[in-house]
C-alpha cells in the first residue's frame, strides 16, 4: 500500500508531462482549423491534402522522414551547444556550408569510383567537417573577443547563405556550365554513385539511408550527453562556468567544441539534404531547416529522443502544409501561422505541465 502511495504522485506528473503538450497541440491544431474555414477554404478539403502530403502514399511519407532526418540532426546540435549553455542558432548557415562541401566533393572530389561506399562516405564527411568549422568559429570568436554566440552563429549563417548564391552564381566555382541563356545558376548533380541509397525497394518511395544515420547520431547524442565525461563537462560548464575554470577544465576548448559538434550536425545535415533528395546545388535549398530545427531542438528540452519526436511531428507538419496550399490553395502564410501557434502551444504547455507536476508532489 505505501509503495502504491508513494508512486502515485510520479505517475501523475508523468501523466500532466505527456497529457498537457497533447491537449496544448490539440487546441492549436483546432484554432488552425478555424482560421482555414474563417479564411473561406474548405475544411475537409484542406485536412485531406494534409494527411495525403504527410503520409498519403509511400512517397509523401519517405519525403516526410526525409524532411525529420534534416530536422533531427540539426535539433540534436543545438542540445549538444545548449548543454554548455550555447544558444546555436546558426543551423541554416552550417546546413548550407555542408551542401556546398558535399556538392563540390561529390562533383570534383574525384570520388565517384571509390569502392566500400566510400563515394558516399566521404561528401557526407566533408560536409559534416566544413560544418564543424563554420560552427567551432563562432566558438572561438566566444572565447576570444567574448561575442555572444546568438549574434555570430546567426550572422555566419547569413554568410553562407551568400556563399552558396555565390557558388552557383559563379562559372569557376559550382555553377553547371551555360549551353544557353536559359541555363539555370545551379551546380551539376551530383554522380548516381554519390547519393545516399534508399532503405526501401519501393521505387516511389525516397526513404534514404539518412534515417539510419540520423538514429546513430541521436544514439551518439544521447550516451555523450548522459553517460561520457565530456558531456558531464559541458554540464559542468553550462552549470558555472566560472566553477569550471577554477577546478581545472579546459572550457575554452569545451565550448568551441560544443559549437563545432554542433556545426558538424548541421553540416551533416545539408549533405544528407543534397545527397539524399535534391542532388544538386541551388539558391535557397536550405528552405528554412535551420530555423525549423532550432525550434525542434528548443523543444525537445534537452532530450534526444525529443529531438526525433519533434522532427518527425514537424516533417510530417511541413509535408502536409506543403501539400495543403497546392491541393487546398490554403495560403502558404496561413500554414506558417498555424505551425507557430503549435510551437507557442507547446512551449506554454512544459511550462503549465512543470507547475501542474510541482503541485502534484
Amino acid at each position: 500500500m505505501t509503495a502504491l502511495a508513494l508512486t502515485r504522485p510520479a505517475l501523475t506528473r508523468a501523466a500532466l508531462r505527456l497529457a498537457v503538450p497533447l491537449g496544448a497541440t490539440t487546441i492549436a491544431l483546432l484554432f488552425g482549423l478555424l482560421m482555414i474555414a474563417l479564411s473561406g477554404r474548405s475544411v475537409p478539403d484542406a485536412v485531406a491534402a494534409f494527411v495525403d502530403g504527410a503520409i498519403g502514399s509511400p512517397f509523401a511519407f519517405g519525403a516526410s522522414v526525409n524532411r525529420a532526418v534534416a530536422l533531427a540532426m540539426v535539433g540534436f546540435g543545438f542540445i549538444i551547444a545548449n548543454r554548455a549553455n550555447l544558444t546555436n542558432v546558426g543551423g541554416e548557415g552550417q546546413i548550407a556550408v555542408g551542401g556546398i562541401a558535399a556538392t563540390a566533393v561529390a562533383l570534383y572530389g574525384g570520388v565517384q569510383g571509390l569502392p566500400l561506399g566510400l563515394a558516399v562516405l566521404l561528401p557526407l564527411l566533408a560536409g559534416a567537417f566544413c560544418g564543424a568549422i563554420w560552427g567551432a568559429i563562432a566558438g572561438v570568436m566566444k572565447v576570444r573577443f567574448g561575442t555572444n554566440e546568438v549574434i555570430s552563429t546567426l550572422l555566419l549563417g547569413f554568410i553562407a547563405l551568400l556563399f552558396v548564391y555565390w557558388s552557383v552564381q559563379s562559372d569557376n566555382l559550382l555553377r553547371q556550365p551555360r549551353n544557353s541563356s536559359a541555363t539555370l545558376p545551379e551546380s551539376l548533380p551530383i554522380p548516381e554513385a554519390t547519393q545516399l541509397p534508399l532503405l526501401t525497394p519501393d521505387p516511389e518511395s525516397p526513404l534514404h539511408i539518412g534515417l539510419v544515420i540520423c538514429i546513430l547520431c541521436g544514439i551518439a547524442t544521447a550516451v555523450m550527453l548522459g553517460r561520457s565525461t565530456f558531456g558531464l563537462k559541458l554540464r559542468a560548464v553550462g552549470l558555472n562556468e566560472l566553477a569550471a575554470r577554477r577546478a581545472g577544465m579546459p572550457c575554452d576548448m569545451l565550448l568551441i567544441a560544443a559549437l563545432g559538434l554542433a556545426g558538424a550536425l548541421g553540416g551533416l545535415a545539408g549533405a544528407t539534404m543534397i545527397q539524399g533528395e535534391q542532388y544538386y546545388l541551388k539558391t535557397g535549398f536550405s528552405s528554412g531547416y535551420g530555423f525549423d530545427g532550432l525550434v525542434v531542438g528548443l523543444l525537445s528540452r534537452g532530450s534526444a529522443v525529443g529531438v526525433l519526436a519533434g522532427a518527425l511531428f514537424f516533417g510530417f507538419l511541413r509535408s502536409g502544409g506543403i501539400s495543403m496550399e497546392i491541393m487546398a490553395q490554403v495560403p502558404a502564410a496561413l500554414t506558417l501561422v498555424i505551425q507557430g501557434l503549435i510551437v507557442i502551444a507547446v512551449a506554454g504547455s512544459v511550462i503549465l505541465s512543470e507547475r501542474l507536476a510541482g503541485e502534484a508532489k
